[in-house]
């Protein structure tokens, strides 16, 4: 008999993922068991600050990576938008699941557009991504930081102390929270973050048989978009310091893919696409990243 423990963090939507893994790789062996060990990030411990003050990569992730060296775990299930593109030695990315929505959602009540919401409004979020996104598009309303679960984000919103806020529609999906959406907000609108909607599992690079028994869960589909996606975060430097979004697809033969970078106010935004075949997406994501940093030149905050 296989006994593995899986490493997470103790939010809803973290236990569901990594539940939502356990039970596929039980399913896949016979005798396999599974415990889930939740471990407090520091991402976790600090929610009175945006993520961007709180500094450097690994917010959500260090700790349980610290884990898995120790041994105390076997592997650990992350929010892959959450995953440094370049991982500690000795570990490795075994299995991308497939990808839920990609989109962003509105949470604003009646309002089910971005377009309607009044002037001056007041949006919730703690994302430099949406906010970069938010005041290019409506640089007339407010955008002030707001961190929490789901629960108390729209908790704000219904009590009217703002007037809207953003979630993945992933993780509304995965909660069983769909409803809580006045509306998902389209990708050529407001293009989602590095990895949006994608688990990723993280192994010790020499566990062998853990790397075989998460080998059917891995989605190609969804690990070819993410390779583009992560590859043109790495060209820029990424951080949750810096307004960057991406995107990509197949559509028929070929992938196809979308990456921005952004002032945090807004005020100016670099695009880039690209389309490929899926063998070479981690140059197409690398090649868009290197253009739009030419391109956007020496900042500061890059």
């Amino acid at each position: 008999m296989t006994h593995l423990r899986i490493g997470t963090r103790g939010s809803p939507l973290a236990r569901v993922q990594a539940d939502a893994v356990a039970r596929k790789l039980e399913a896949n062996a016979d005798g396999l068991t599974t415990e889930l060990v939740v471990i407090k990030t520091t991402g976790d411990h600090v929610l009175d600050r945006p993520l961007s003050e709180i500094g450097g990569k690994g917010l959500f992730t260090k700790e349980i990576e610290e884990a898995l060296f120790d041994g105390r775990i076997d592997l650990a299930v992350h929010s892959l938008k959450d995953v440094a593109t370049v991982l500690p030695d000795g570990l490795d990315l075994a299995a991308v699941l497939p990808r839920e929505d990609v989109r962003d959602a509105l949470i604003a009540g009646e309002v089910a557009r971005l377009a309607d919401l009044p002037p001056g409004a007041v949006v919730g979020s703690s994302s430099l991504r949406r906010r970069a996104q938010i005041l290019a598009l409506r640089p007339d309303v407010e955008v002030v930081n707001l961190r929490g679960s789901v629960q108390t984000r729209m908790t704000r919103v219904a009590n009217g102390d703002i007037h809207a806020t953003l979630l993945a529609m992933a993780g509304l999906n995965r909660l069983g929270r769909a409803d809580a959406a006045s509306a998902p907000i389209a990708v050529d609108e407001l293009l989602p973050a590095v990895a949006q909607g994608a688990i990723a599992v993280e192994i010790r690079t020499d566990d062998d048989a853990t790397r075989e028994l998460l080998a059917p869960l891995d989605d190609a589909a969804t690990a070819m978009a993410v390779t583009a996606e992560r590859a043109f975060l790495r060209a820029l430097d990424g951080s949750c310091r810096t307004p960057i979004a991406a995107y990509a697809r197949l559509d028929g033969d070929d992938v196809a893919f979308a990456g921005l970078l952004a002032y945090p106010d807004g005020a100016r935004v670099w695009r880039a696409q690209r389309r490929g075949r899926p063998a070479d997406a981690w140059r197409l994501g690398d090649d868009a990243g290197r253009e739009v940093r030419a391109e956007a030149g020496p900042i500061d905050w890059l």
